[in-house]
């Protein structure tokens, strides 16, 4: 047994002895070669461009501060509230609650008659909803106008790109529910 630990330690301090320096070293003095031989390519950061001031040649047009600019602005925000006419019925009524979303969330899966009048059957994520005409559906102030088997069509209420109000019709298609 005695012979045993004397061929473990006997082990040990061979394998001690060939953990020695000399590898460290060599290994030292390669990184240092490498660092020395290596050389970093930067590419140069180019020149730049030279700014070429231009005059102002928009002289005879409407300076933007002038009251000609003003009376303008003025007659448009008139415009807009003659237009505001259509609006202001829909910012007095109550709010229905398929109005808090859009209608590209919507999907007509069916219609049904009740008490003689077209039900459309509007789902959204995964409730169906029963909507009728003169019911609100949409951002827009989307009036339920007619219900069809096929169809829900609505006026609805939108700014055109002057900022004026005018009416557009949509619809929702009946779209078939896959299984």
């Amino acid at each position: 047994m005695k012979s045993f630990y004397g061929v473990i330690v006997v082990l040990g301090s061979v394998l001690v002895a060939g953990c020695g320096g000399s590898s460290e070293d060599e290994a030292v003095r390669w990184m240092a070669d490498e660092r020395n031989q290596t050389q970093p390519k930067v590419p140069p950061i180019p020149e730049p461009k030279q700014f070429v001031p231009k005059s102002y040649d928009n002289a005879a047009a409407t300076e933007p501060f002038s009251n000609q600019k003003l009376t303008q602005a003025l007659k448009r925000d008139t415009l807009q509230s003659t237009n505001s006419a259509l609006v202001e019925p829909e910012l007095a009524r109550r709010k229905e609650p398929l109005e808090s979303n859009t209608l590209d969330t919507m999907s007509m899966v069916g219609s049904i008659i009740k008490n003689g009048q077209p039900v459309a059957l509007i789902k959204i994520d995964s409730l169906l909803y029963q909507v009728k005409q003169g019911n609100y559906l949409g951002q827009n102030y989307g009036r339920v106008t007619k219900i069809t088997e096929s169809e829900v069509t609505l006026r609805e209420i939108v700014q055109d790109s002057t900022g004026e109000w005018i009416e557009r019709t949509s619809s929702l298609q009946l779209q078939e529910v896959s299984k």
